[in-house]
């Protein structure tokens, strides 16, 4: 049996540095960011779907998509952020869930989904256990103003625009404590699946 273990956080609470950890057990990530840049490459359905919805004003010279064009329509149009999620979210969820089964089938004893809106999009059931890497909303705050340069109130708005970290440790199985070192969180982790019985 593969235990599937769905990964999340917040903004700056250092999910992507707990994901990159299952490196050294050997336990495989399925990202659901990178997914969401796959799905719409050209050739993809998403990406047809995509081009055919908002024209084709949305791609570069070479016919890839100009995330930057396309995101300025859809941020500034509610209707329209609905429309692209509809043809995107399905397509990220299809292949996450033939990845997370390929690697069943190969007898992976553990796999992780790395989806960042887990609770929020209602994908617990993809999922055996849900992990979420938490940190204090004071820590969150002075990273993301430090990583990202933005002000006070900047990174407020962005947490705030958010599920807050709290609720969501609340509703997960495990958390991993991010307030301290890099050390603290492995240690955090590798105690966990030694707990889940997956190393």
């Amino acid at each position: 049996m593969t235990l599937v273990i769905g990964l999340t956080g917040s903004i700056a609470s250092g999910k992507s540095t707990v994901s990159l950890m299952f490196d050294d057990f050997n336990i495989p990530v399925i990202d659901a960011d990178k997914l969401s840049r796959e799905v719409v490459i050209p050739g993809e359905t998403a990406y047809e779907q995509i081009v055919n919805t908002f024209g084709e004003g949305v791609l570069r010279d070479d016919k890839s998509l100009d995330r930057k064009k396309l995101g300025a329509i859809v941020f500034e149009n509610e209707e329209k952020r609905k429309i692209l999620n509809s043809i995107v979210h399905p397509a990220v969820r299809e292949k996450m869930i033939e990845r997370r089964d390929a690697f069943a089938a190969a007898g992976e004893r553990s796999v992780v989904l790395d989806i960042p809106l887990l609770f929020e999009s209602k994908l617990t059931h993809f999922v055996d256990k849900t992990l979420v890497v938490y940190v204090n909303e004071d820590v969150q705050l002075k990273r993301l103003m430090e990583r990202d340069g933005y002000s006070e109130e900047e990174a407020y708005q962005r947490i705030n625009a958010q599920m807050p970290v709290k609720e969501k440790a609340d509703l997960a199985d495990a958390v991993v404590d991010n307030n301290g070192s890099k050390h603290d969180s492995y240690e955090q982790l590798e105690s966990l699946l030694k707990e889940w019985e997956v190393i």
